[in-house]
Formats: C-alpha cells, sequence, structure tokens
C-alpha cells in the first residue's frame, strides 16, 4: 500500500488565511487550517487552494512549514458570493489542474474537497490525476431548506443538483457525526460503506479554563455582572436574534437584572445577513436592549478564549448546525453552552453536563435555560463543559482524517489495477 505524502486540500469559497466569523468564513476554515497544520506536523505536505479574492494575494502564501496556501483567480477579485460561484468553477479547476500540471506525475495522493463548491472541482481533479477523492460536505442544501429561518432564502436548485454530483463521485464522505451521516444516506442516497464520521477538534492550548476576573477586566465589564454571549457570523441561519429576545424576556421576568445584563454579540454579517448588516443592531433599539447588548467585531482566537472566559453562558441557537465549533471552543475555556437541539449540536454539548439543549426557539424557552446557567451561583455545569470538550481534538481528527486517505488510496489503486487486469483479459 502506497503511503499518502502529498494532500490537495480544495477550499473554494473561502479562505483559511481569512478571519473566522466574518463573511463566508467559519468553523469550516477553522478545520482546513487545524487539520493542515497536523498533518504537516506528521510528515504530510498539504497544499490548500482557495479562490484569490482580492490582487493584493500572493499566488502562494505559506501557512505554516508543510502547508501551502494557492490563491487561484477565478473570477472578479470582490462582489462575488456563493451563489455567483458556479459560474467560475470552470475557471478555478483550470488554475487547479494548471497547478498540479507543473509537478511530475502523481504528485498529490489524494484530494480532500470542502464545502460542495470545492467537491466539484475534486470530482474532475480526481479523474485528472487517478487519485480518491474524499469529500465533507459541511453543511447540505436539503438540511439547511428543512430549518430554514424566517425569511432567510433556500438553497438554490444549483446546489442541491450539486451536491447530488459530488456525494455520487466521492470515494469517501466524512461526517461530522452520525447524525450527518444518516441524512447523506436518507435524503442523497449516499453508499454507507463509503461513509466514515470523524468528530471535528478543538484547540486545547487555546481554549482553555483562564482566569474570569481577567477577561472581564479586559473587556470592560463588572465584575458582578452577568453576561450573555454569542459568536459567530451574523446571519439568520445562526439566529443572534433569539438571543437578544430572550435577553428581553428575562428583564421583563426581573426588570432589576438590568443593572447586571451584559449581552455580548462577537461576530459581522454573512450570507443573507448582509441584506441587513445593521438588523440585528436596530433589533437591540426596538426591544430597549441598548445598555445591555454590546457589539464586538468578529474575534481572533485568543479574543474568542477572552469572550468566552467572561461569558456565563454561550448561546448558539442556529437552526442547523452541522457541528457548532463555537459549542466546544466555549465549553473548553470552561464556560457552559445553551444550545438548540439541531444537527451535531446534541453531540458538541452534552445535555445537562455540559450544558442544556433548548427546543425550538421561543424567547421563553430560551430565557429559561439560559437564566438556569448564567445565574447559578455554582456553576455546576462548568466543570462538566471543560471534561466534555476534552473528548475532542484535533489530533485525534487529523489522525483519522489520515487513516481514511490510506484507506481510499489502497481502495482506489485496488480498484484501478482490477480494472486494467480486466481491461488486459479482454485485450
Amino acid at each position: 500500500m502506497r503511503p499518502v505524502r502529498r494532500v490537495c486540500l480544495l477550499s473554494v469559497h473561502t479562505s483559511p488565511l481569512e478571519q473566522p466569523g466574518t463573511g463566508d468564513a467559519g468553523g469550516m476554515n477553522v478545520y482546513v487550517v487545524q487539520t493542515a497544520l497536523r498533518m504537516a506536523r506528521r510528515g504530510i505536505e498539504v497544499e490548500i487552494f482557495t479562490r484569490a479574492t482580492s490582487s493584493e494575494h500572493a499566488p502562494v502564501v505559506e501557512l505554516a512549514p508543510g502547508v501551502l496556501v494557492r490563491h487561484v483567480v477565478a473570477g472578479p477579485f470582490e462582489g462575488l458570493g456563493k451563489d455567483d460561484l458556479p459560474s467560475q468553477l470552470c475557471a478555478f479547476t483550470a488554475g487547479v489542474l494548471r497547478a498540479e500540471a507543473r509537478h511530475e506525475p502523481g504528485w498529490y495522493d489524494v484530494v480532500h474537497s470542502h464545502y460542495w463548491l470545492s467537491g466539484q472541482v475534486g470530482w474532475l481533479a480526481r479523474d485528472r490525476w487517478g487519485v480518491p477523492l474524499v469529500h465533507t460536505a459541511h453543511t447540505l442544501a436539503r438540511v439547511k431548506n428543512a430549518a430554514l429561518a424566517d425569511g432567510d432564502p433556500p438553497e438554490p436548485m444549483v446546489r442541491v443538483i450539486g451536491e447530488d454530483q459530488v456525494v455520487a463521485e466521492s470515494d469517501r464522505l466524512v461526517c461530522n457525526t452520525d447524525i450527518e451521516a444518516r441524512e447523506l444516506v436518507d435524503l442523497y442516497g449516499a453508499d454507507p460503506a463509503r461513509i466514515v464520521t470523524i468528530p471535528p477538534g478543538v484547540d486545547l492550548a487555546r481554549f482553555r479554563p483562564g482566569d474570569r476576573a481577567a477577561a472581564r477586566r479586559t473587556l470592560a465589564i463588572a465584575p458582578d455582572a452577568v453576561v450573555l454571549a454569542f459568536v459567530g457570523r451574523i446571519q439568520p441561519l445562526k439566529a443572534p436574534d433569539v438571543v437578544l429576545h430572550a435577553a428581553a424576556a428575562l428583564l421583563a421576568r426581573e426588570p432589576s437584572l438590568r443593572a447586571r445584563l451584559v449581552v455580548l454579540v462577537a461576530g459581522g454579517p454573512s450570507g443573507s445577513g448582509l441584506a441587513e448588516p445593521t438588523g440585528l443592531q436596530r433589533l437591540a433599539s426596538r426591544l430597549g436592549l441598548d445598555d445591555v447588548v454590546r457589539f464586538l467585531p468578529p474575534q481572533p482566537a485568543h479574543g474568542l478564549a477572552t469572550v468566552f472566559r467572561a461569558a456565563d453562558v454561550v448561546a448558539v441557537p442556529s437552526h442547523n448546525e452541522s457541528f457548532g465549533l463555537v459549542a466546544l471552543e466555549a465549553q473548553a475555556c470552561g464556560t457552559p453552552v445553551v444550545a438548540a437541539r439541531v444537527g451535531g449540536l446534541p453531540v458538541a454539548v452534552a445535555d445537562g453536563v455540559s450544558g442544556l439543549l433548548v427546543d425550538g426557539h421561543g424567547a421563553g424557552s430560551w430565557a429559561d435555560a439560559l437564566a438556569a446557567v448564567a445565574l447559578d451561583p455554582d456553576r455546576r455545569l462548568a466543570a462538566g463543559a471543560v471534561a466534555h470538550a476534552r473528548r475532542f481534538s484535533w489530533d485525534r481528527t487529523t489522525d483519522a482524517l489520515l487513516q481514511t486517505y490510506a484507506g481510499a488510496v489502497a481502495e482506489f489503486d485496488a480498484r484501478q489495477a482490477a480494472g486494467l487486469r480486466a481491461a488486459a483479459r479482454i485485450a
């Protein structure tokens, strides 16, 4: 069995160099970066292809020793959303194939595509290079369309068809949870034998319990404040409005809490949220929360850790999440999470142990759950949060990915050899 020496990662619509929490950058960016870094530490050469979105981007950037990011020019540098990108897949694919053609034959051993747009490119690269295609969807159109937020437009049919094609062509489909694996089988007709469930991880060196008082001083928050936090992209799918409505419900029940309540919202507008980039601020004003809510820009990892440590509870009210890395990162910092019981969040959050899961998105039920955690003087879920997060690590994720690559390569090579033998017999 030939070893895996070089891996091609495809991330068409968002660069691993972008700041998570703004634009289309989010958990997928973290996933790509963290696994690529750890593959390189194991002696694997990794090249990440992404679309160039600025003329200032160098064609090739070394993210770390052993990890290169290649910026492929495909369409205008700015002004293209994800819905516009299918028209540029031909140009992007051409750029990827030309980069590989400069190397000796057999340069890459496996292609791993992230998100359906990358899967379309990976499908063609797989056939051109004669290597297996491993695909991670991260989100699925049919799943998102079944759980749309009010006013959020459905995913277009071009994406649904594209996902069907990628699922059919991939040699391995990597899922975050068994829930996602069942969705691929039930909604896309995926072959269960080609599905591998590999949970994402958390950077336990970066996200760990710390000095809560110091974190609050950094953010100019009073030591006795009751702090609710939302971290993520500002768009209907992520449902930050649920946190504001719940905060308003809490204050209606207990007006005296206003002097202590702080709601932190860290993130930037994204997706359909770009249509109303100040919509959440306007909602806060309508709900009478201007003195309570504090909006922060998207945070780097060290800033996120500070927000998590300062909070009494982190809310993840998304209408759908394939996993929810924010939940893991918050828990690793010792902060319990209240999350919607959707998608992979029941895996990311241990209900009653590391946080609470909420059915639906009603303000009353969310106010109940947030108050139960944030107002608990004993912080009984904090220890459970840390213990649960420590079950996940990027090292374990990377090890499982490399095993998956090796299995896919061995199976692909055996299939190719069998095809050659059959052709020779016919000849």
